[in-house]
């Protein structure tokens, strides 16, 4: 069994005053956001690596943030403790989800979070959310996949399907099949399309064309990329989202005219323009990208105003040539 995620993190170790600097940075209101994200980077890095005496002592200082008033950082701490795939991560984001007082972007991530953990503990709540018709949309569509994906995920039919190994590293809220890459554009562009197939299924396509864009000197690519911003004018909030955040994942050039239409579009939900800004700021090495985004420094959302500036730090941080978006230990320690 995993150990307490709120169990008190240790203080006598190297590794850990590591995580306690992070935490204190990842914590502070007073902090930049775009250094924050860095420390949050950096401490996702230190949580994902299973049974090490920094790997609690991370999740812990993920979870402190959740006190903060910004919604863009804590959908983002949601989730970076589902990419961790560790279980004592689930009661926090349990707690997260079952908050109606939290923003629904958040929660919404939360249960994305619990699917890409794999937490069957978690089916009750996620199926309650599901089927109440008075939970906020995005939320109760997410809890629609989030159970699809760990009823797949430990039924017959999903241990005995062969998947396709990704270019991607992320836990995907829905798994890309083998036969993706034989599938064509058109076929995997008509299921991404089609509103009356389950989300679950939609989102397998979404992420099928994800892959025949990468790399992106593929003959698929620019079809991909084109069929998938098709579905950024699908009738779900939720969906639109998904694919700016995926369209964030392959960084392609082509995705750049569909990526600032959203974020210029004023009427457009804040948790897609605030994914589009993100996902532009991982293109911020290509020309125009960066007075695209400084448009919108002072937009009249919020979310979308810090997803500008974390963004702008993306785009800067492109153009270094790094090799990860995250602070080092040393470079924290310096800056606290």
């Amino acid at each position: 069994m995993a150990p307490s995620a709120t169990a008190p993190a240790p203080e006598d170790t190297t590794v850990d005053s590591t995580v306690l600097t992070l935490r204190k940075t990842l914590c502070s209101e007073s902090s930049p956001l775009a250094l924050r994200f860095r420390a949050l980077f950096s401490l996702k890095h230190l949580a994902c690596i299973p049974d090490t005496p920094s790997t609690i002592p991370a999740i812990q200082a993920i979870a402190a943030a959740f006190t903060s008033p910004s919604a863009l950082l804590k959908h983002e701490l949601a989730y970076c403790l589902g990419q961790t795939r560790n279980p004592a991560a689930a009661p926090i984001l349990r707690d997260v989800l079952e908050d109606r007082d939290e923003d629904s972007m958040c929660r919404h991530e939360a249960a994305e979070a619990l699917a890409a953990l794999g937490d069957e503990g978690s089916l009750g709540l996620l199926r309650e959310r599901r089927d109440d018709h008075g939970e906020v949309e995005v939320v109760r569509e997410t809890c629609e996949i989030a159970v699809d994906r760990i009823e797949w995920e430990v039924s017959e039919e999903g241990k005995k399907e062969k998947l396709r190994q990704s270019d991607f590293a992320s836990i995907d809220p829905a798994p890309t099949i083998e036969e993706s890459k034989s599938q064509s554009v058109e076929k995997l562009e008509e299921q991404l399309l089609d509103t009356k197939q389950p989300l679950f299924l939609r989102y397998r396509a979404m992420f099928g064309l994800r892959d025949l864009a990468s790399p992106p000197d593929l003959p698929t690519a620019i079809p991909a990329v084109q069929a998938l911003a098709k579905g950024l004018h699908d009738p779900s909030a939720l969906f639109r989202h998904e694919i700016a955040f995926v369209f964030g994942q392959l960084s392609h050039p082509a995705s750049i005219p569909a990526l600032t239409e959203s974020l210029s579009n004023l009427e457009e939900a804040s948790m897609v323009r605030h994914e589009a800004a993100e996902a532009l700021g991982s293109l911020g090495e290509e020309d125009g990208v960066e007075d695209i985004l400084k448009k919108f420094l002072n937009d009249k959302e919020q979310v979308v105003r810090d997803s500008v500036i974390v963004a702008l730090d993306m785009a800067e941080f492109e153009k270094t040539g790094e090799a990860e978006y995250a602070l080092i230990p040393e470079s924290v320690a310096a800056a606290a």
